[in-house]
């Protein structure tokens, strides 16, 4: 009672007006997913949109992840023109095409080209999660091939940076093609002694996890990235087991053989710069 008396508290929260919501600009601030921290955008830009307090690695466009790990001034893209066709004249699948690329301005899930990291020549390319889920459909996985037809030209190494939901369902069996077709373009890749690099980011799943992204020389991924073919709920389903605490995320995979390093995002650039100096043959690669 005493303390009542002498400090005044509020009993009850305030609920902010209308008004009081508006003054904050759709799109100034971002919620991180795993802590629930709210942070201005401009600051998680400086912070390479990584959650200054738990470290969660927000997903990144194709555009922004170019312009942060390739030199700046230095990339060249292939194969913009392209753009899915709709073989299976399934319900609605035109139209979340035109949505998608309205949305992400892009006409696919995925960006290809060339440029240099640290100086040196690479082939690469980057999914994006805004586009129907970084799928892979027959466009997405021809880009890629066409990627890795150049690198072998070229004799770059190649780097993708994968992101993706898995095989195209509106596609249906020309997608799950794509798996065979990027497979079978890393092999002549593997064939012709080219560095692959294959950098995991979050999530990694599917049809995509199980063909090209796991066929790296070296596999990269980063923290806390959920990398798996099928979800962690149909596997329990299938298994009738409780699946390991972490499982699918880059550092149970890491403690399992299947990655080679987790790498920060602010570290990754220079890594890879080392990894391609490392790899330097009388001064080419």
């Amino acid at each position: 009672m005493l303390k009542d008396f002498f400090f005044k508290q509020k009993r009850f929260a305030t609920i902010p007006s209308e008004h009081a919501k508006k003054d904050i600009p759709e799109g100034r601030v971002k919620k991180c997913d795993r802590c629930g921290t709210i942070t201005f955008v401009k600051e998680l830009e400086k912070n390479l949109y990584v959650c200054p307090n738990c470290d969660y690695h927000f997903a990144l466009s194709a555009p922004e992840r170019i312009k942060m790990i390739m030199d700046q001034g230095h990339f060249f893209e292939y194969d913009s023109d392209l753009i899915s066709s709709d073989p299976l004249k399934f319900e609605g699948y035109t139209e979340k095409l035109k949505s998608d690329m309205e949305k992400s301005n892009l006409n696919e899930a995925v960006v290809t080209g060339e440029g240099t990291i640290g100086g040196f020549p690479v082939v690469i390319g980057v999914m994006d999660t805004r586009f129907r889920m970084g799928s892979m459909g027959s466009v997405v996985g021809e880009k890629i091939t066409r990627a890795i037809e150049k690198a072998i030209v070229k004799r770059y190494p190649f780097i993708m940076f994968s992101a993706s939901g898995g095989a195209r369902m509106q596609e249906g069996i020309f997608s799950l093609m794509q798996m065979a077709k990027t497979s079978a373009a890393i092999a002549k890749l593997h064939r012709e002694r080219i560095l692959f690099i294959s950098v995991f980011t979050n999530p990694t799943t599917g049809g995509v996890s199980a063909s090209f992204a796991s066929l790296g020389d070296i596999n990269i991924a980063e923290p806390g990235a959920l990398i798996g073919f099928a979800g962690p709920r149909v596997i329990e389903q299938v298994i009738r087991q409780k699946l390991p605490e972490g499982f699918q995320t880059s550092e149970f995979l890491l403690d399992h053989g299947q990655l080679d390093m987790i790498v920060h995002r602010k570290d990754l650039k220079e890594t890879l710069s080392q990894l391609l100096n490392l790899h330097m043959v009388k001064g080419r690669i």
